[in-house]
């Protein structure tokens, strides 16, 4: 039972306001009593309007499941379809041209192109390792992962590979050739790196000097010139450091004794407060809360115990280097991160409003991780995670252009209440819902003066599709959904109108995750189409994913692409709304084994992610799929699974009696894979624990659900696990 503190017109649970007064609040500059009073009225007066967005939400949705309920069985008409969304309000106008307007952005946001992560915050060591992944060794990445093959002896195996070594440094020496090359003669064949009169001069074997083909391409150095350990160089505004130890183990090895190579990575990281974490009561936000205090107060730190040994992992300092002209300057040595707040449908009981009713949870976040990030603004920390006085949120699942006006409310309430000046908040914008997309423009233009950011999101763009036409008939298979019409349009369609709001130069333009952890390979042949199609950061699933494809932006220069793309036909909002529906031929074409197959691949992945959310709080994790290929999961992949499910159900492509014989099945299976976890709650064969009846739920109410959302039933059913 909750124990809650009367404050004004609301009530605190006890954990979160002692934590804020004792822990949160002290070295801001705020008194505690005037910020609770200041929240307070924030969040009773802005409630209100945000159930009413909501109900709008709901109006439209019940609008748009009328439509095709009317014309069940005639041919879609694509004309009539686009007319009635403008006339309900779901399409609004396009206005005038205008351009974005923020300041004071972060330079890793404006002006560089990169990796990006996103970490739960629940976890802190995840959440250091992202701020410390800015910087990742090369060789370690290329060694550890299937992004070298272990053909011809190269097999990881215990112990070292030379063969595999070699691989890598040959690897690594054709990077260099291609990020920074020499002016005659090839980095594979160089013998000694020194820097000499502000220069870099390498020695090849047949003993000729050499430098760099574009000189300016050298910051810095480690060390004695003369035999640095560290020498930094720079390609497409990216850096990266060649390290010299010809004693250690590598560099034993080398002619030149380089040991490694580290990669400038993860420019920015998102710490996680919504899409990968479990965080549904004041105790969970205490630890939500409580690692960002950390992270902005540079204090954060944890144990790790590998083996018989343990050691303290912190968050890394900044780095130290020589320039040319003598003078020492530094790097930053941590991701900037970002701060992703929860959107705007769900609701907390951590805090009780007048009416009784619970906080919405955005506004919520939107008033704790501002005043947290202070602490980082006021210089409390060792070392600055914003370097232009910004706190830069991510805000995710809103739906149009109303709701991005609201949220820029929130943050302008919020400035106004801890005496921040207007815009010192930045938004990036969640390009993941389809009334955002159609109308991404004016979502823009709600935020002109703060957006930094805007990001294609397939999975939950996928979700809410299956469930906006719900109604209009039975969705191709997951397994095709790529391939249609709509998903090619939406992705262009981001990027042309980043760029059509200036958001070059000043703001990200990013795309999805690569959802395969183990398969390093697979991504680096294929994530590189992301800063081709001119995106400026992408999504990885680790850190050493993030050093991968770092490479990729060294192969790519975005901003160059951008300049490109710019006089390209605008994609069409005509194909975005080309709604991904099997025709009867297609739907009858389908074998009774394919169906079999969608539905146990649905159901098995829905059954793996939940159990762990419900029964464990773990909002993301690497979850094995029915082959027990490792997917990165989170609630983005749920929906759709939950959705699909649905959908079919709906139109008679699957009975209710295969997919509940499919969940009992499938249940056994994520058992087995379960089967090392101690801790770990089995749902067979009994079938009546609380986990089970929530990935059942998901899909036999997921007609019902909120824009098709699974968090309010994940949040009921892992309150009540915890209420046990």
């Amino acid at each position: 039972m909750t124990e809650y503190v009367q404050t004004g017109g609301i009530k605190v649970a006890k954990e979160l306001y002692d934590f804020i007064n004792d822990q949160a609040i002290p070295g801001t500059g705020i008194e505690a009593q005037d910020f609770w009073a200041k929240f307070d009225k924030i969040a009773n007066e802005l409630a209100p309007k945000n159930r009413a967005l909501l109900a709008k939400r709901d109006d439209l949705q019940a609008k748009i499941d009328a439509y095709h309920t009317e014309r069940a069985g005639q041919p879609h008409n694509a004309a009539e379809y686009k007319t009635f969304l403008q006339e309900i309000g779901y399409l609004v106008p396009e206005g005038e041209a205008f351009a974005a307007t923020t300041v004071n952005v972060e330079p890793e946001i404006a002006k560089m192109a990169g990796p990006q992560l996103v970490v739960p915050i629940m976890n802190a060591r995840f959440a250091l390792n992202a701020s410390n992944a800015r910087w990742g060794s090369l060789y370690d990445a290329l060694y550890g992962t299937k992004a070298i093959s272990e053909e011809d002896g190269a097999t990881k195996g215990p112990g070292y590979n030379q063969v595999r070594g070699d691989k890598v440094i040959a690897y690594a020496r054709d990077f260099l050739n291609d990020a920074a090359p020499l002016a005659t003669g090839n980095h594979a064949d160089s013998t000694q790196y020194a820097i000499v009169d502000g220069a870099l001069q390498v020695t090849l074997k047949d003993g000729t000097a050499t430098g760099l083909k574009d000189a300016n391409k050298l910051l810095g150095f480690v060390g004695d010139a003369a035999a640095p350990t560290g020498i930094l160089l720079q390609n497409n505004g990216l850096r990266f450091e060649l390290q010299f130890d010809a004693t250690s183990p590598i560099g034993s090895s080398d002619a030149t004794g380089m040991k490694d190579i580290l990669m400038e990575s993860a420019l920015t990281t998102i710490m996680d407060c919504e899409d990968s974490v479990a965080c549904v009561d004041g105790e969970d936000k205490v630890v939500a809360y409580g690692n960002w205090l950390g992270l902005m107060k540079g204090d954060l730190a944890v144990e790790v115990k590998k083996g018989a040994s343990s050691f303290t992992r912190k968050m890394n300092p900044d780095r130290e280097y020589t320039g040319l002209d003598g003078e020492t300057f530094s790097v930053k040595g941590r991701s900037m991160l970002f701060i992703r707040n929860v959107g705007h449908l769900m609701t907390n009981p951590a805090i009780l409003l007048a009416d009784g009713a619970e906080v919405p949870e955005g506004i919520m976040d939107a008033m704790m991780t501002v005043m947290i990030a202070m602490h980082d603004l006021k210089g409390n920390a060792p070392f600055q995670n914003s370097t232009t006085g910004s706190v830069n949120i991510v805000k995710p699942k809103m739906h149009g252009p109303e709701e991005v006006a609201f949220a820029n409310d929130i943050f302008a309430a919020v400035e106004d209440a801890l005496g921040l000046p207007r815009f010192t908040v930045k938004m990036g914008i969640m390009d993941e819902e389809r009334r955002t997309t159609v109308n991404l423009k004016e979502c823009i233009r709600a935020a002109k003066d703060r957006v930094v950011f805007i990001n294609t999101g397939f999975l939950d763009r996928t979700g809410d599709e299956l469930h906006t036409s719900m109604l209009a008939g039975p969705f191709v298979p997951k397994s095709v959904m790529k391939q249609q019409t709509w998903i090619g349009a939406y992705e262009d369609w981001n990027v042309d109108t980043g760029l059509e709001t200036d958001l070059s130069g000043r703001a990200q333009i990013g795309k999805g995750m690569w959802p395969i952890p183990d398969e390093m390979g697979q991504m680096m042949e294929q994530k590189i189409a992301h800063p081709k199609s001119g995106a400026n950061t992408a999504w990885v699933p680790s850190p050493t994913a993030a050093t991968l494809h770092a490479m990729h932006y060294h192969q790519v220069d975005v901003f160059a692409v951008q300049e490109g793309l710019k006089t390209r036909k605008h994609a069409s909002v005509d194909d975005i709304l080309t709604i991904p529906l099997m025709d009867d031929a297609a739907k009858a074409a389908l074998t009774a084994e394919q169906i079999q197959t969608e539905v146990d691949n649905n159901c098995q992945g829905l059954l793996g992610y939940v159990v762990r959310w419900v029964d464990a709080g773990i909002g993301c994790s690497k979850v094995p799929d029915i082959n027990n290929v490792g997917l990165m999961e989170d609630r983005a992949t749920l929906r759709i699974s939950s959705q699909h499910l649905t959908n079919w159900l709906e139109h008679g492509v699957c009975s209710e009696e295969q997919v509940k014989e499919s969940l009992k099945r499938m249940a056994a299976i994520v058992d087995g894979q379960n089967a090392n976890d101690p801790t770990y709650i089995a749902m067979a064969p009994s079938f009546d624990g609380i986990a089970f009846q929530a990935a059942s739920d998901l899909i036999f109410k997921g007609k019902t659900q909120p824009s098709g959302y699974t968090e309010p039933l994940l949040h009921a059913y892992r309150l009540k696990y915890k209420a046990q």
